[in-house]
């Protein structure tokens, strides 16, 4: 790909997908280029609104088109796998959203796929792109929070009404926003942290009309996983069903120094745990402080940094959004980290062993809930 030659962007799934059309169509050196989606009305009502004249119905032809450099995959989960691996072997490089697949099997032949063709793959976690990650990570980086001692994410949301695949979901197929936090944090460059094994239990029961369509009969999944080279052990949560929770995608890093909790509900703030020593003492009530999380937009191009905010957000009324709070502004920084992979200007992150791992946590959670709370060994690719 020549310097001058812009990189031309496909995006598959008008839902969800719409957030990221404004920001690619912002980014200087890519071409929101095409718009693909089932339905034509929907299609040409989204191709009509961003002014986007490449328009197809049938995914087969974006492969078949050779001015479309890469896809953002924004698909019906059980679409992620087969959509992925049709675009590694057409060349095209792939971006998608969350999880990578559904099986273990999926996962590979991602993996598997994209080695063979040497093309970016990247799975678009929002988390670890949110503005609160980002802050722990800093934290981390600066020092401020001291060793790492413990790790938690849960991701508690009420899928009721739903539609299609969603009902009965077994939980943790779709935990990559709890699960990503624990491992990206301890990763470095080059170097990504991965899950080695996992025990996760099973608790309470959906109703019997939700189980019969996965086979899956409990309302939370909770577990615990061991990471590879590391003495750090993090735990996730998980419901989707028949459990009464407000939405809530967090992340808690526990630290030998100072700890950070993710707020417990909506309009609350972040808490900071600060050890109190002999030569700092701290009173108790003062050990515990509220805190601001600030937003990251410094780090991104200067055409696409207001889309961190929620003001920018284009398909607010969508549930994602309702119930995500637009995802910590986390949409232009996958853009942009998905973009710089692209022109090997920066490593994917996740790339597609990473995005594999922190699927297959959840895969391999579910099966270990399913079989008492076995501990599970984490296929390595």
């Amino acid at each position: 790909m020549s310097a001058q030659k812009p990189l031309r962007v496909a995006i598959i799934g008008l839902g969800f997908g719409a957030e990221f059309i404004p920001i690619y169509q912002n980014y200087p050196g890519a071409e929101m280029y095409a718009i693909c989606r089932r339905d034509s009305k929907g299609l040409n009502e989204a191709g009509d609104k961003y002014n986007i004249p490449v328009r197809y119905t049938d995914y087969q032809q974006v492969l078949d088109d050779p001015n479309i450099d890469a896809v953002h995959i924004n698909s019906p989960i059980p679409d992620h796998g087969w959509m992925s691996v049709a675009a590694l072997k057409a060349g095209k490089h792939v971006a998608c959203t969350v999880p990578m697949g559904t099986s273990v099997e999926e996962c590979r032949a991602i993996v598997e796929a994209q080695r063979a063709s040497g093309k970016t793959y990247m799975m678009m976690e929002t988390v670890v792109y949110s503005r609160e990650y980002l802050y722990v990570k800093y934290l981390y980086d600066k020092g401020v929070l001291g060793r790492l001692q413990f790790l938690r994410g849960s991701h508690m949301q009420d899928m009721d009404g739903w539609p299609n695949y969603w009902p009965g979901l077994p939980p943790m197929w779709y935990a990559t926003h709890c699960v990503s936090p624990c491992l990206a944090i301890l990763s470095e460059p080059g170097k990504p942290a991965l899950a080695d094994s996992v025990v996760c239990h099973g608790s309470g029961r959906i109703s019997e009309e939700l189980i019969s369509n996965y086979g899956s009969p409990f309302a939370i999944e909770s577990a615990t996983f061991k990471i590879k080279g590391s003495d750090v052990v993090a735990e996730v949560t998980r419901s989707l069903f028949d459990t009464a929770r407000q939405y809530r995608e967090s992340f808690d890093a526990y630290g030998s120094k100072a700890s950070f909790e993710w707020q417990l509900a909506e309009n609350q703030q972040p808490l900071i745990h600060t050890k109190s020593t002999s030569a700092k003492p701290i009173s108790e009530p003062e050990i515990a402080q509220e805190t601001t999380v600030p937003d990251f937009a410094h780090l991104l191009p200067e055409g696409i940094q207001k889309f961190t905010m929620p003001a920018a957000i284009q398909d607010a009324d969508h549930l994602s959004f309702l119930q995500g709070g637009g995802h910590g502004g986390s949409h232009p920084h996958l853009v942009h980290a998905f973009i710089q992979a692209v022109l090997g200007n920066k490593a994917a992150f996740p790339d597609a062993e990473t995005s594999a791992n922190w699927t297959m946590v959840g895969i391999c959670a579910h099966e270990s809930a399913m079989s008492g709370g076995d501990r599970v060994q984490i296929p390595n690719f």
